[in-house]
């Protein structure tokens, strides 16, 4: 029973998070997962396609596709060094950099609820971290025994 419970509420967590990026990308007229892109490139300049898969927790090939489309919509750009033609890195335009700034402004729903989380007492943040690192330890250790 306890089992369920903890499940339940990660999934209620996972959805309400879901549920404000949404609402966040549709207020900018992008997908869920064109504006985590743009955050995680933000945040990692010149990005690997490989890597950014890989934060993204998708395939190369399904964030090739997301990529093309912020590329088309100039909000991204290929980089390709001239030491090493067949390495590609992603970084941000100058309208994506601004379209970044709108998904982490004040405007933000996600970033409103944050705030009010950051509200809580710095211990009890504090708690909260440790016991996710916990959980998730030991959901990896499992996921690693297994393979």
């Amino acid at each position: 029973m306890l089992n369920n419970e903890i499940l339940a509420s990660f999934w209620r967590i996972n959805k309400a998070i879901n549920k404000l990026i949404k609402q966040d990308a549709d207020r900018l007229g992008i997908t869920v997962v064109q504006l985590k892109a743009i955050y995680i490139i933000q945040l990692n300049p010149n990005i690997s396609l490989g890597e950014l898969a890989e934060r993204l927790m998708l395939t190369n090939s399904t964030v090739s596709g997301v990529i093309e489309r912020l590329v088309h919509s100039g909000l991204a750009e290929r980089i390709i060094p001239q030491e090493d033609r067949r390495s590609v890195f992603i970084d941000l335009t100058e309208e994506g950099k601004a379209v970044f700034e709108q998904i982490v402004s004040s405007e933000s729903k996600l970033v409103k609820k944050l705030n009010n989380i950051l509200e809580l007492p710095e211990e009890e943040i504090s708690h909260l971290l440790r016991l996710h690192q916990i959980v998730l330890t030991k959901l990896s250790s499992e996921e690693e025994q297994e393979s």
